[in-house]
């Protein structure tokens, strides 16, 4: 295991033991359907939110709106428009 592998590692466990409530209208991005995704997210239909799910099954969970970048379809304009709604922990 590299040392951005054993990083990244402790930080999901550290995540994992946050425990608090999302925001009202906010969506996990890293449990959620694709056809949850792509009712809540505003410009993100059905093909965009499902490669955020494949992206998110090939790569692992997301940890910041910097990574959402890395799938296709999603540019910042679509994140500046739905970061009061987006989360990465439940």
């Amino acid at each position: 295991m590299t040392y951005l592998q054993q990083l990244l590692a402790i930080s999901l466990l550290i995540i994992s033991q946050v425990s608090f409530a999302l925001p009202q209208g906010s969506i996990n991005v890293n449990t959620a359907s694709a056809e949850v995704l792509a009712e809540m997210l505003d410009g993100i239909g059905v093909a965009r939110a499902q490669a955020i799910v494949e992206y998110r099954e090939k790569f692992g969970d997301f940890i910041s709106v910097d990574d959402l970048l890395d799938v296709r379809g999603v540019g910042p304009a679509v994140i500046e428009v739905n970061k009061d709604k987006i989360a990465f922990v439940d």
